[in-house]
């Protein structure tokens, strides 16, 4: 075989093969942004219809937090007998009900946020409980003053809760 027709050969090849990578390597990235702009568009689409669902479960989680918070709690509900332990049943069965209402928004809320929003309520039902446990209560009425005077020297579990989600939601936007 001859060596010109050997570089003659080389000389064809090699700038259809380089021409070959560069014109893969340029479709390449093409496709690759255009996947990448169809995915944002997705996300902004998924985004614009979620996003409210998403703000009405943080509502509705703040007023749980809010309906649930002893302060409110034990002003809303007033005491059914003189009896301390059937008061403090009763108003962790309405702390419940709150609860249990509120189970489905939790697949709108991170998981952190439902986890907190669970511990408040388990702190409250917890601070209720050792409430009525106390010796020096007699009824109702002084379980209802020992809970609300326990608030004034420290916050009640909610607010931590509600601190939490206003931070969640400012992270939406």
């Amino acid at each position: 075989m001859d060596y010109t027709k050997l570089i003659e050969l080389a000389s064809y090849t090699f700038p259809a093969i380089i021409t070959g990578l560069v014109a893969y390597y340029l479709f390449k990235s093409y496709f690759k942004d255009q996947q990448n702009t169809r995915r944002w568009l997705l996300q902004k689409d998924y985004q614009k219809d979620t996003l409210p669902l998403r703000l009405q479960a943080y509502e509705r989680m703040t007023l749980l937090m809010e309906r649930i918070n002893p302060s409110h709690l034990l002003i809303r509900i007033t005491p059914i007998s003189e009896n301390k332990n059937e008061y403090a049943n009763y108003v962790i069965a309405q702390v419940d009900q709150e609860f249990e209402h509120n189970l489905p928004q939790q697949i709108y809320v991170t998981n952190e946020c439902w986890s907190i929003i669970t511990t408040a309520k388990n702190a409250t039902i917890q601070m209720i409980r050792l409430a009525a446990k106390n010796e020096k209560v007699n009824d109702a009425n002084q379980l209802r003053e020992l809970i609300l005077s326990d608030l004034i020297e420290k916050p009640s579990p909610s607010s931590a809760a509600l601190a939490f989600i206003k931070n969640e939601v400012s992270r939406l936007w």
